[in-house]
């Protein structure tokens, strides 16, 4: 890993901590396991404790990852908090209504991962509608070798491909699977004034894909929209695959859907209680399930840790953030 070049306040980090009842105080806390290379950074510039067990810190900015979030609970041991800094597009396990009621800003790290979302997403698309994971097991228990015929399967070429939420990672998707010569339609909150067709009926998006590629943010709002009616709606030729986040599907429903033979398959690199999959999902061979890794190249994460730094850095200065988040 490359030194960032981040250096907030120009001299032995001078600008990074306060006095507090004539102690040295670190501006900055770490909320929860970050990389280690982010981590480094935090110490070596800004001298940034853990947030440990029960404890309390007078830091004005937390830095966290998705995985970890800062909820109210957490807040009220940050007395001081003025914003928060969150590793990951993603900030939907951070109170951020109640951070905006106590005044609080925060922060994600956008766009710089929209390219390798969208290589997992198309590859998943590919894996479940040609049965490339499936076909690879099939050839290593030696099915093949003893002359068995592996099935026929869909081809991507010319199918319809759904996307729910055509936010930066979704458009990027849509090129992507364009390219491929898919045929392109959308769901989204607001139309987007772009090429592919709009469908303001996430139903009538379903009834007319071949693949639903889901890909819109996570959080209450959009909880369980991948429903029981839309699993039917998409019909047992066709496939579901989800790069948002595991709330964004019912995992009941899908199971269901699956065992049912309701819909054809699905990709998955995401799951409500991660790193818990369905158990009735690990031994279906119309299931492609990946760890979480949509974002996890080595260029994306640099890039995710450099943008919360200059988040931090950029905090401490101006009293402002790079990417506050809507």
């Amino acid at each position: 890993m490359h030194d960032n070049g981040f250096r907030p306040g120009g001299s032995g980090g001078s600008r990074s901590a306060i006095k507090t009842e004539g102690e040295h105080v670190s501006r900055v806390v770490r909320v929860g396991p970050l990389m280690p290379y982010l981590e480094e950074a935090l110490v070596r510039d800004h001298g940034a404790p853990l947030l440990a067990g029960s404890g309390t810190s007078d830091a004005e900015i937390a830095v966290t990852s998705y995985g970890t979030g800062v909820t109210a609970e957490t807040m009220d041991r940050l007395p001081r908090l003025k914003a928060i800094a969150s590793f990951g597009v993603g900030y939907d396990t951070t109170d951020v209504a109640e951070a905006a009621r106590r005044g609080i800003s925060v922060a994600n790290t956008p766009h710089v991962l929209d390219d390798a979302v969208a290589e997992v997403a198309v590859g998943l698309v590919i894996d479940v509608m040609r049965g490339l994971s499936e076909s690879d097991r099939f050839v290593r228990r030696g099915a093949w070798a003893a002359g068995e015929r592996f099935r026929l399967t869909r081809q991507v070429s010319g199918a319809r491909a759904g996307i729910v939420g055509l936010g930066r990672i979704g458009t990027a998707i849509a090129r992507r699977l364009a390219a491929l010569d898919m045929q392109i339609g959308y769901y989204s909150r607001t139309d987007k004034g772009v090429e592919w067709p709009f469908h303001p009926d996430l139903l009538t998006l379903a009834k007319a894909s071949d693949v639903l590629v889901v890909v819109t943010a996570g959080g209450p709002e959009t909880a369980g929209l991948i429903s029981a009616q839309v699993l039917e709606a998409l019909g047992p030729d066709s496939f579901l695959v989800n790069v948002a986040r595991g709330s964004v599907v019912d995992e009941d429903a899908l199971v269901a859907a699956l065992e049912a033979g309701a819909i054809a398959g699905a990709g998955l690199d995401v799951y409500a209680d991660e790193p818990h999959v369905p158990p009735a999902l690990l031994g279906r061979d119309d299931v492609v399930l990946l760890p979480h890794l949509a974002s996890g190249t080595t260029q994306t994460r640099q890039a995710m840790a450099d943008l919360v730094l200059a988040n931090v850095a950029c905090w401490l200065e101006t009293g402002e953030l790079v990417t506050p988040v809507d």
